[in-house]
Formats: C-alpha cells, sequence, structure tokens
C-alpha cells in the first residue's frame, strides 16, 4: 500500500468520524503498531466463495503480499459469505470460504470483519458469534467498532440497514434483522457524535 494511499485513506476516517459513534459507545480494540512506528494492512470484501471465483488464487496472492509486507492485520469491509450468509455457527460454510483458504503465515493474523448486504441474508448473528472467534482465533466481527492501532484509529460502521431498499423492496431475499430492530432507534445511535 502506497503512503498516498494510506494517507488518503486515514484522512477519509477521520472526515469520517463526524457521522460515526462516539468511542465511548463502540467496543474498542487496540493494535500496536510495529517497534519502528510503522503499520500495514490489507483491505479485502465480497470475498466468502467456498474457494470459488478465484477466492483461491486471491488469497495465494494475499499471503504473498502480506509476507512481503510484513501485513499487521486484515480489513474485511463485508460480505464475507455468498450468496446468503451462513446458516449458523456450524455452518461448513465458515471452514469451506475463510478457515480453509487464507491458510499463508503471513495471514495468520487478526481480521477485523463488519457485515455486508449478502452477511445480512443469513443467521446474522452466527458471523458475530464469538464461537466462531473460538474456532479460529483469527475473526472478529462485530457491527461497529474501533481499532486503536498508534499511528491511525480505523472505524468500522454496519452501514447495511441504512439502505433503505433492504427494508422496502429486498429484490426476492430475506435479511436478518435481529438486533438492529427498532431500525430507528438503531440507525439514531450509531449516527451519535461526541
Amino acid at each position: 500500500m502506497s503512503l498516498t494511499l494510506i494517507i488518503t485513506f486515514i484522512a477519509l476516517l477521520g472526515s469520517l468520524y463526524v457521522f460515526c459513534p462516539s468511542s465511548a459507545e463502540l467496543p474498542w480494540f487496540e493494535h500496536p503498531a510495529k517497534p519502528d512506528g510503522s503499520l500495514s494492512f490489507l483491505v479485502v470484501g465480497d470475498w466468502g466463495r467456498r474457494g470459488a471465483y478465484n477466492q483461491t488464487k486471491v488469497a495465494h496472492q494475499m499471503g504473498i503480499v502480506g509476507e512481503k509486507l510484513k501485513i499487521d492485520f486484515i480489513i474485511s469491509t463485508g460480505d464475507n459469505f455468498y450468496d446468503d450468509g451462513l446458516t449458523g455457527v456450524d455452518d461448513a460454510a465458515f471452514f469451506e470460504s475463510f478457515v480453509n483458504i487464507y491458510t499463508a503465515p503471513s495471514l495468520a493474523k487478526q481480521w477485523y470483519n463488519v457485515l455486508g448486504n449478502h452477511d445480512y441474508r443469513g443467521d446474522v448473528e452466527a458471523q458475530l458469534s464469538p464461537v466462531l472467534r473460538d474456532i479460529d482465533s483469527r475473526w472478529l466481527c462485530l457491527r461497529s467498532f474501533i481499532v486503536n492501532a498508534e499511528i491511525a484509529e480505523f472505524i468500522f460502521v454496519d452501514t447495511t440497514p441504512f439502505v433503505n431498499k433492504y427494508f422496502t423492496d429486498p429484490e426476492d431475499h430475506v435479511y436478518d434483522w435481529s438486533g438492529i430492530q427498532p431500525r430507528k432507534s438503531y440507525l439514531a445511535n450509531l449516527l451519535k457524535v461526541n
């Protein structure tokens, strides 16, 4: 990741902060930078394909790049399991799309995951469950949270509930809205600022 891209990413995060919940309301995780003060990470999204659609090839390349950059962690931007999320904490897709795919030693780092619209089409609470973290300690998935990496704060926001069409015109999909109802209250809480 180039320095310009990192600075742009951090600047975007800073500008988003005014729209995000206050740090007192979100779970907060500390992830130290390297001893020299640097930080490197990979960002991936829309990956849960049970190895198909070039997922294994991308995972292989992520392993190579991750080793070269000596990455500190991985950020997943959602749509972790296609097409319809997980069916439960015992869904084989967790192994077939995550555990057995991202096997490179350089990817044996913390994964910070958020949900995407496809994840809401399954048992959303399964992805949020600590049971998956017990199965694979790399997995951390919450609706919204903050990671303080010393030189930058990463703010993860559950944006799927903001999209009206998923509620009003779900395109023949069933979405699991457990944990965010009533929607207005959920969104209002998420938009609070310091």
